[in-house]
């Protein structure tokens, strides 16, 4: 299997059917790591993971784990939550493998278009970055509509038996990015309008109402934090105002923020911090505290909604 490749960044998706196919990609490319002497992280859902440690036994003493169910619910934190922290923790210089497992059966339906955007990010993110990324997908479990999205936002892929990687025909990470941008669901119709002069206000009745639908302790600090970042940046980038919603749904409270700004940079949110950095952290630190965000953005205005689990 040739995991030395010549260009800088590899993205590819690795079709499995069953457990057997599924180690049969993954433990290989772990395991050509560490004997490469590249750092290699694993990153996928819990009984994956405890499927691929058990499988390399001792070598999983030199390896990284995430558990993607959690740290990667929201995927608008994988890329700086997860791929970043990993890679960039290793001198530049150095390449290195991860497994990432962002797509997986249960994931939601509002959960679902914001793992393929993560997905078609990830090769603009990483472009010039000596790093191999490796994307497990059941054919079995998930429809599909994921294959297909998978083939767009992977340059390349793998299948069961087949040594060596192929490239995808269809590979157009800006078409499916932007196929996925599609406007939310309606909020409820009761919303607070805000400025500049009402932002203090705007916190504290979005607290206010999310106390009251049950959001407690930490939880509810994390809102306010939500709602100070969200509406801050539309009076300063959307256009000086906005529209604010607190809502319950199902197990969740959920903050919309919607101004008339553009998010023009797609990867907005999803960069770390650097050290010296001044501002631009607003949205970063959202992607961090939420279990869901999404955001649909274009001429006419932006909408960013994110979901706090009841409870949690």
């Amino acid at each position: 299997m040739n995991d030395a490749p010549s260009v800088p960044f590899v993205h590819s998706a690795l079709f499995h059917g069953d457990e057997d196919e599924y180690l049969a990609g993954t433990v290989p490319f772990v395991q050509g790591a560490l004997a490469a002497g590249e750092p290699v992280a694993v990153a996928v859902p819990g009984e994956h993971l405890r499927l691929v440690r058990d499988a390399l036994g001792a070598d999983a003493d030199l390896v990284r784990f995430f558990d993607m169910g959690e740290v990667g619910r929201n995927p608008g934190r994988i890329l700086p939550g997860v791929l970043h922290a990993f890679a960039d923790a290793q001198p530049p210089d150095r390449r290195v493998r991860i497994v990432a497992e962002s797509v997986w059966p249960g994931r939601t339906a509002a959960e679902y278009p914001a793992c393929v955007q993560l997905e078609a990010l990830v090769n603009a993110a990483f472009r010039d970055r000596g790093m191999t990324v490796l994307c497990p997908y059941d054919t079995a479990r998930l429809d599909s509509r994921a294959v297909a999205d998978a083939h767009a936002t992977h340059p390349m892929y793998r299948s069961p038996g087949s040594p060596e990687p192929h490239t995808s025909a269809a590979y157009g990470p800006e078409a499916v990015f932007a196929r996925y941008n599609r406007p939310l669901p309606p909020a409820p119709s009761v919303a607070f309008a805000f400025d500049a002069g009402s932002l203090s206000t705007a916190r504290h009745l979005a607290t206010g109402e999310a106390a009251r639908l049950g959001l407690t302790g930490t939880r509810l600090h994390d809102l306010a934090l939500i709602t100070a970042e969200l509406t801050t940046n539309s009076v300063v980038h959307g256009g000086g105002s906005g529209t604010l919603w607190v809502w319950a749904e199902g197990e969740y409270v959920v903050c919309e923020v919607a101004d008339k700004g553009h998010l023009a940079d797609p990867l907005a949110g999803r960069r770390p911090a650097t050290r010296d950095q001044r501002g631009g952290r607003g949205l970063l630190l959202v992607n961090l505290v939420a279990d869901l965000v999404r955001v649909h953005t274009g001429t006419a205005g932006t909408t960013i909604r994110c979901l706090l689990r009841l409870g949690s």
